[in-house]
């Protein structure tokens, strides 16, 4: 009987132990960029096995890349970090780009900055879910106090650009 009681607590133990391991790894992480995915177009037609390139910098600089499909979908999964500075009086900084090399062009798809450490702040905690348009110029969106020229549309709605010349 004490064998079966000592081998419960220590099995109790164990799992309390683990979920208090498994809650500390995600101390301190932060969303560098979040998962993204959606279709690529030129002139209205699906952008077939172009390369899709990704760049987050904050600090050290992170890059990965894909391939769009047949249909032009691509899909990149969310990149998080460790920082201390989760817990620090610091401004949250992350230097975003993605580029598209398709038949040796090389279009500026995203490039931004975010600034809020959570996943998903880039489309106000919806899937950021995007549609592509290589032909396009590049707009600005303003999301979440983070800045974005992008030649894609997803589901929110952006601030109004500020005229600075109308303020003085």
């Amino acid at each position: 009987m004490k064998t079966a009681l000592r081998f419960i607590s220590i099995f109790i133990l164990l799992i309390l132990l683990g979920g208090i391991a498994v809650g500390l790894t995600d101390i301190g992480k932060v969303c560098l960029f979040s998962g993204i995915s959606g279709v690529i177009n030129l002139n209205g037609k699906p952008v077939a096995y172009a390369k899709v390139i990704r760049t987050v910098k904050k600090g050290r600089q992170h890059q990965d890349e894909t391939t769009t499909d047949k249909k032009g979908y691509f899909s990149f999964p969310p990149i998080y970090e460790w920082s201390i500075t989760k817990y620090l009086p610091v401004e949250f900084v992350v230097s975003q780009k993605i580029k598209v090399e398709y038949k040796n062009k090389v279009y500026k798809l995203w490039s931004g900055v975010k600034r809020t450490e959570e996943e998903n702040a880039e489309s106000r905690g919806k899937p950021l879910v995007v549609q592509c348009q290589l032909n396009l110029e590049n707009k600005h969106k303003s999301v979440n106090g983070s800045e974005f020229f992008t030649l894609c549309e997803w589901d929110i709605e952006s601030k109004p650009t500020v005229n600075m010349d109308n303020l003085f």
